[in-house]
């Protein structure tokens, strides 16, 4: 029914989170009809995004500098590390702004059900890094579903031998619920009531 080049733009939208082939199809719609104030712009944006953005060698996060601005700023608690499954879930408590220390991004959770095994996820960097001293605590932070449980038991396990403290989100995160849909108050009370793992 679109020349090859509509429909290019609509399946490409349709593979983005929350958009089913109707709603992107109204998305590439109003592109189209914002051509210049906001398709272009856009445009240049994503690609100007997809040349600059690289993940930090530290922490993971994306930034368009190594190590990211987290990890680079020297007024951040050092010794205190947050682990998050993704960087998502990294910008949820960053944007409470609750949190002042570092952070660790694993790119996922353990599951069986995908194949994702510990050689999968950045669960070694976390190990060295606890492991070059300096760390007085660790927080896990993973989503509080089957996967995020049985990624923080096996954080457990993995970090066991150290000195390092590890604790967990206290239960103002719902059972099923992931960080990057929670509200702030949710996340600030998780946080401060945080307890051993």
């Amino acid at each position: 029914m679109n020349g090859p080049e509509i429909e290019r733009l609509i399946q490409l939208l349709g593979r983005l989170p929350g958009l089913g082939p109707r709603s992107a199809r109204r998305v590439a719609l109003h592109l189209l009809k914002k051509r210049e104030t906001l398709m272009q712009p856009l445009g240049t944006a994503l690609a100007d995004a997809a040349r600059a953005i690289r993940a930090c060698s530290t922490c993971g996060n994306l930034d368009t500098i190594d190590p990211c601005s987290i990890c680079a700023d020297p007024n951040r608690d050092q010794g205190l590390i947050c682990v998050v499954e993704d960087v998502g879930d990294l910008w949820a408590m960053e944007r409470g702004k609750i949190f002042r220390g570092l952070y660790h991004v694993l790119g996922g959770s353990l599951s069986a059900l995908d194949g994702i095994g510990p050689d999968e996820l950045n669960i070694a960097a976390l190990v060295k890094r606890v492991a070059a001293g300096g760390i007085r605590e660790v927080i896990v932070a993973t989503n509080a579903t089957v996967d995020g449980q049985t990624t923080a038991h096996y954080l457990a396990e993995r970090l066991g031998n150290s000195d390092v403290p590890l604790t967990r989100l206290a239960h103002g995160v719902p059972v099923g619920g992931e960080l990057d849909w929670l509200d702030d108050g949710t996340l600030a009370t998780a946080l401060k009531a945080r307890r051993a793992l």
